[in-house]
């Protein structure tokens, strides 16, 4: 799993791994492709900016068996630590989630649905990252077409605003070789999960790997009813993940010692 996907050259778009006139394919769709300019070069870091191997990280997935876990200082003390899409760190949840970010990935659609896709509301997008810290923004500009100008419009707010945050672009050629691994191994989805997709990365950047938030199902393991995310009982699309599939690659990974998957509550 560690050599499957380049995670250490391949993680993000560079300077380095992007050359101005490459034909960048998109990996969700799979007939269109963008040939790399001067301007759109020019918004690439040079190199990763990810000083890997990491010794010790935590992904944090938005389960609703983070509830009541006490876990997060447990995540806090990870050397980095991933979240996805934005979610709430407030003091409500802190203590269960941790408040400690790194990286957090950003799906185009949130900011098209919370934000307008940043026609006019780029002040109240730049202050709710306030709680984010100094952390990547990880965006799949180049997975689909109608994902490029939310991702651009994102660089490009945070550089007007002087904010603490940076963008780091996913390589769908990283994104696709991690689709394919995982296809081989049984997953069959339209799309793998963003948490797949960070546990994979953390895999390849990483020499130890803990998962918290990383559960599909409706009940604990007590068969306690539980909300789909800590922070709310909002149902994803049906028929676009396979989550249930998804966490048994992850258990398999956990009994074989590869990475570790919290699911109890944190001592």
């Amino acid at each position: 799993m560690t050599d499957c996907c380049d995670a250490g050259n391949l993680f993000s778009v560079t300077k380095a791994n992007t050359p101005v006139g490459k034909k960048l394919w998109f990996d969700g769709e799979f007939f269109y492709s963008l040939t790399i300019d001067n301007a759109t070069y020019s918004i690439f870091p040079q190199d990763t900016p990810l000083k890997h191997p990491m010794k010790k990280c935590s992904v944090v997935g938005n389960s609703g068996i983070l509830r009541n876990s006490g876990c997060g200082r447990h995540v806090d003390q990870a050397d980095f630590v991933i979240r996805c899409n934005l979610p709430p760190l407030t003091s409500e949840y802190t203590k269960d989630v941790g408040s400690k970010t790194q990286l957090v990935t950003v799906n185009p659609s949130i900011i098209e649905k919370r934000y307008q896709n940043l026609l006019w509301a780029r002040r109240a997008f730049v202050d709710s990252l306030h709680v984010y810290r100094d952390s990547f923004l990880y965006m799949p500009a180049f997975s689909m077409m109608h994902g490029t100008d939310p991702s651009l419009r994102v660089y490009y707010t945070l550089m007007d605003f002087r904010a603490n945050q940076s963008v780091l672009f996913a390589n769908p050629s990283f994104l696709r070789n991690v689709g394919k691994f995982w296809r081989n191994k049984g997953v069959h989805s339209r799309r793998l999960s963003t948490g797949l997709f960070m546990v994979s990365a953390a895999l390849g950047l990483c020499e130890e790997v803990t998962i918290y938030g990383f559960w599909p199902f409706h009940v604990d393991l007590k068969g306690k009813s539980i909300s789909h995310h800590y922070y709310d009982d909002i149902l994803p699309l049906s028929g676009f993940h396979s989550m249930p599939e998804e966490f048994l690659q992850l258990w398999v990974l956990h009994k074989a010692g590869v990475l570790k998957v919290q699911l109890d509550q944190c001592a």
